[in-house]
């Protein structure tokens, strides 16, 4: 430091709200975004962006500019640059965009060159989310969907992330929370003023029809058979059936590579192995188990009792079965009976594969049937008709309607919804067993309930009753 000089002020994190990251994934690619966003994103702009014009820059209006170092000039890259005025902006707050070659060394010049700043500092891990939540830009719902969205590999998962991310889970949500407030509103005008001059008659009556209907609506979203998160995480399918069935070949075929070992010996397979995959747009996570048969293999014995859990656990199980091994009852031929080791852990919803068509010659139309598919792996016989089959299955049993608002949509995506409906639910459960003489304490429970949706979308406000109770009511008529 020169003689005389004073060392540069230091400043905490709350002094430097100004905050800059690099949005976009680093390494070699046509473009890299930087954001900055805060109160002095506009003083970056100014230190940072060098145009031809001399105007002031127009707010979203994308611009090509000069990007330099604040502090000698540099010219540190050729781009673009927007700037969006707050309140209409991501986080709500001014925000600069930097669109600069993703070349490692120009996104490290131009990082470097906002660390310059002293009023910046790099953002938080989620900070420009979180910021944009804060604004009231995002719900917690869209936060929720605009991750989900990012992490999404399948089309089903696109299409709920996509959703949430849109608002229309925050719309049902706030929907079913504006409700339960009006609801809250009549009892609080009764608490207050008494049926009589100021308030007409039955509102009581018609606090609790609406509470129940509430109540029914609320269990029908918390029914829907876990599919909105089963759709975001991933369809637990388990492969199971005898030895040398062709459950590790069927593996390999969907995954199309060579996942699992595959041997003519029993009990090649011993432990779960597990596959991530895109059968219809449907997210999948199949794991491949262990031939179920006896044995005194101590490590095969542990394999097949996992197998079993596994397929007890799972959101659907598949049966893979040789054609050869299908036993048929004297003077029936049509029909089909199961080997006993697998016999136990088929039920209606178990979907079945008939394997090695090619080794029997008996007449394959006997293993027709809904969620039964008759091929050959090793001659690919009959498998495209069973993935096709296959694939439409899930789509029937989790894919999304086109329609936003179609009741089959499901509404809950992630476990702290379900948790937070439940509660909401059992609340209203508790208004509706109080008796008008504890009015009081009614109220008091449909408020939970109110607060409860509002956790799933972050939108607690008290002022919300009195608001609704001046809108809804005429008092002093």
């Amino acid at each position: 430091m020169k003689p005389g000089r004073l060392a540069d002020p230091v400043l905490s994190d709350a002094q430097r709200s100004t905050i800059y990251a690099l949005s976009t994934p680093p390494g070699k690619a046509g473009v890299a975004v930087v954001r900055v966003s805060g109160p002095r994103a506009l003083d970056v702009c100014s230190r940072l962006v060098k145009r031809r014009a001399v105007d002031p820059i127009e707010p979203w209006k994308m611009q090509r500019c000069h990007i330099v170092h604040p502090e000698t000039g540099e010219i540190l890259d050729d781009g673009l640059a927007v700037f969006f005025k707050g309140p209409k902006s991501f986080t709500t707050e001014d925000v600069l965009e930097l669109h600069i070659h993703s070349g490692r060394a120009i996104i490290s010049s131009v990082l470097t060159a906002l660390s310059k700043l002293l009023w910046c500092r790099p953002a938080e891990p989620g900070e420009f989310t979180r910021r944009a939540f804060e604004g009231g830009r995002l719900d917690l719902t869209q936060v929720e969907g605009l991750k989900d969205l990012i992490d999404a590999e399948t089309e089903g998962q696109r299409r709920i992330a996509l959703r949430a991310a849109g608002g229309t889970a925050r719309a049902q949500f706030e929907q079913l929370r504006t409700e339960i407030i009006g609801c809250l509103a009549k009892i609080e005008a009764l608490i207050d003023f008494g049926e009589g001059e100021d308030i007409e008659e039955g509102v009581y009556e018609e606090a609790r029809e609406r509470a129940s209907k509430l109540k029914d609506t609320i269990q029908s979203y918390l029914q829907d058979n876990r599919r909105g998160e089963i759709m975001r995480t991933g369809v637990r399918l388990t492969i199971f059936g005898p030895p040398n069935a062709g459950k590790s070949s069927l593996l390999n075929f969907l995954a199309q590579r060579e996942a699992a070992i595959v041997t003519p010996v029993p009990g090649t397979t011993r432990d779960i192995l597990e596959v991530s995959l895109d059968i219809g747009g449907i997210p999948v996570i199949v794991a491949d188990t262990a031939g179920l048969r006896k044995t005194d293999d101590l490590v095969e014995v542990i394999g097949v009792e996992r197998a079993r859990t596994a397929v007890q656990v799972a959101d659907i199980a598949l049966c893979v079965v040789s054609c050869a091994e299908i036993h048929r009852p004297p003077g029936d031929e049509n029909s089909v009976q199961f080997p006993p080791s697998v016999r136990p852990l088929i039920t209606d919803d178990t979907f079945v594969l008939f394997n090695k068509i090619d080794l029997d010659s008996g007449d394959p139309s006997r293993f027709q049937g809904p969620r039964r598919w008759v091929t050959s792996l090793k001659t690919r016989q009959g498998t495209a008709r069973f993935l096709d089959g296959f694939a439409k299955a899930l789509q029937k049993r989790y894919a999304l309607d086109d329609d936003p608002a179609s009741t089959h949509t499901p509404l809950i995506t992630h476990a702290r919804h379900r948790v937070h409906l439940a509660s909401a639910a059992q609340f209203i459960d508790a208004f509706l067993a109080t008796s008008v003489e504890d009015i009081v304490l009614g109220a008091e429970e449909l408020r939970y309930a109110a607060r409860a949706v509002g956790k799933v979308s972050g939108l607690i406000d008290v002022e919300d009753v009195l608001d609704a109770l001046f809108r809804d009511f005429c008092i002093g008529k």
